[in-house]
Parts: C-alpha cells; structure tokens; sequence
C-alpha cells in the first residue's frame, strides 16, 4: 500500500471507463488487470491474520506499548476493529484458539476506564447467542471481572458496559445464571436501579424481567430484596423504556400474585391512566405498549378491565389489530446464526484499518 493510500481518483476514473453499462469490447489489458488487483487487494486484509496481529498487541504489556506510542485511543481504536470481526460467529470462537480471549479479558482490568468499557463491548459481541463462546469466556473466569466491573467500578460507563456483557453472557447458559446468584447479582442489579443513569437501569430492567421469566423461583428473592417497591418508583420515571420495563418486571412478578402492597400498586397504576389520558396524539402512539402493560396489570391484579378500555385509549385507530409483543423483543434467540452474516466465511475479506502495530519484537512468553 503506498504511503499516501490508493490511487482512488484514478480507480473511480478507471471504473467508469470500463463500466459504461455494455458488454466490454475488449479483455483488460495484463497491466490494467494487474493495477486494479494491487489497488483493491491494498485495501483488504486476511481477517484472522488481522487478528493473531491484535492478539499480539493483546498480550503486551502496557508500558511496552507506552514506549512505542501506542496510546490509549490506539488500543480502543483496535479493540473496535476487533468487535467489527467477531461479529462473525466463526471468528468470534476463534479467537480463544489464536490466543486472543485471556488477554482480552485482561483489559476488563485495565488502568483506563475506556478501555475496561470496550473491552466489554468486545465480549457482548462474541458471546451474544454463541454458547460455545459462552463456555469458552465462562471456562477462562471471564465471569469474574465482568462481575466485579458490574459492581464496583466507579465509572458508570464501565458498570453499564459490564452489564451488557454479563447479560449476554447468562442468556441460555445455566452455569452462568448460576454464577450470577452466587455473586449477589440480584443485589447488584437492585443496586443498578438506584442509579440515576437511564442506560444503565434499561439494562438493570430487562435482566431482571429475563431472569425473573426463565426462573420464576426467583421471584420470591427479588420479593425479599424489596424488588417490587422499587419497580413501583421507576414505573413512574420520565423515561418511557424505564417506565415500560419497570411494569414488565411488576407484571412478570405478578404472575403468581406475589405482590403484596396492591394498593400502592392500584394507585401508581391509577396515576398512570391519569398520565396517558393527558397525552398528546403523538406521545399515546409511542407509548403503545406502556397502555397495554398498564391494562393488564390491572387486568391480572383486580380481575376487571382498566378505565383505559372504556376510554377508548387501549386500542387507538392507528394501532394494528393485535396487541403489541411485550416481552419477546427483549429477549435474544438462543443461538446466533453463523451463516446471517456473509463475512462468516472463514476466506473472508474486510476493510483495512489503521491500528498499532509493534515496533519491536513481540513479548517473550513470560510477559504473556
């Protein structure tokens, strides 16, 4: 690749020249042929070379790359090349084999907060609906910072990220939710929803609501934790994903009539009505679903239809027929499907990107 990058003047030139929407009249020439084989190959990369590159990189440590200048941004720069590849499922499972996961893990510790951040990122990607990764990033005690990073560390972003991962990683796989009630994970996610950050109570929120719906013997815990109380406060906060997911959970909760305080519970419901029969045309359309979550709690708590019904809010002229998905849009299929993605092809090419290579020889094995 030459050192001001490709000739792309002269590539779109050469294009349209070859391209005019007829049949060619001639062959390309050798020389042509072999200029736009060089221009095009220069701008991709062999993906799991690329990663046995990033791996390396990986594996060294910080002040090595200190005194390289390899910076910060530099590692976050190459920890998002390496989530773009690991979007493939194939190489998201390779990247144990080519020695790239421990160390990715390792930055979950790492001194700077953006990095701890995206590295969790990194590892939502390749765990998400992939239960060989899941065993792979479970077996090499991946658990245990993404936990503690969950709980513990002061950088909102890192906590939220963390989460995500923890959540992606629990999905489908019984030895992580187990895991995740050995660590207090409830307590923490009940922790979680004390914060004032909208994103991270989301993803506190549609944990609980799956875990509470695959294992409804959980709900006596969350009772015991004060889970409902809680629920009840967000389900009246300002943000409309919060308030849906606080009467999922209460719902979910619901199913075996375990919540005990149905007064306050009518009230805040009460409340509610009063607040969707106030609402614009605009907003009453966004909150389709908090209308349909609303009347059913009702509905399961006090075996009546809520006034929404005969308000004629419930169902509006612009809704379909049926009533809205409440619950399945939150929840991920089992599996990813390796062949979704047409990079999964393990001769694929992808774009090159500029990331920090070593200046010197690469660490002995002790450093790894």
């Amino acid at each position: 690749m030459a050192k001001d990058g490709p000739n792309w003047d002269g590539l779109l030139k050469w294009s349209i020249a070859h391209s005019d929407g007829t049949p060619p009249s001639r062959n390309l020439s050798e020389e042509d042929r072999r200029w736009f084989m060089e221009a095009m190959q220069a701008q991709t990369i062999d993906v799991v070379k690329r990663m046995k590159e990033i791996s390396l990189v990986m594996q060294t440590p910080e002040q090595v790359l200190e005194a390289q200048g390899v910076t910060p941004a530099d590692i976050e720069d190459m920890l998002d090349e390496l989530q773009e590849h690991v979007e493939s499922i194939d190489y998201a499972n390779d990247l144990h084999s080519i020695g790239g996961l421990v160390p990715l893990l390792g930055y979950l510790k790492n001194s700077h907060a953006n990095i701890r951040a995206k590295a969790a990122d990194v590892v939502t990607t390749i765990v998400q609906n992939n239960p060989r990764s899941q065993q792979l990033v479970m077996e090499a005690n991946g658990f245990e910072p993404l936990i503690s990073n969950f709980t513990s560390d002061p950088d909102v972003n890192v906590r939220t990220k963390a989460l995500g991962a923890i959540s992606s990683l629990i999905r489908h796989n019984k030895p992580g939710i187990a895991a995740f009630r050995l660590a207090n994970g409830y307590a923490a996610l009940r922790d979680a929803l004390s914060s004032d950050n909208v994103r991270f109570q989301r993803k506190a929120l549609n944990l609980i609501h799956y875990l509470l719906h695959e294992n409804s013997s959980d709900c006596n815990v969350v009772n015991e934790l004060g889970f409902p109380q809680i629920l009840m406060h967000l389900a009246s906060s300002e943000d409309l994903d919060v308030r849906e997911a606080a009467l999922r959970g209460l719902l979910e909760l619901n199913k075996d009539g375990s919540l005990e305080d149905v007064e306050k519970l009518k009230q805040l419901l009460q409340e509610r009505i009063n607040g969707i029969s106030l609402m614009s045309a605009e907003d009453l359309g966004a909150a389709k679903e908090e209308r349909h979550l609303v009347d059913s709690l009702w509905t399961t708590c006090f075996n009546e239809p809520s006034s929404l019904r005969e308000k004629g809010l419930l169902v509006l002229p612009g809704d379909d027929a049926a009533p809205p998905d409440v619950a399945s849009k939150h929840f991920e299929p089992p599996l990813r499907s390796a062949t979704a993605n047409p990079s999964s092809k393990k001769d694929s090419k992808s774009e090159k990107k500029e990331a920090p290579l070593l200046l010197g020889p690469g660490p002995s094995s002790a450093d790894t």
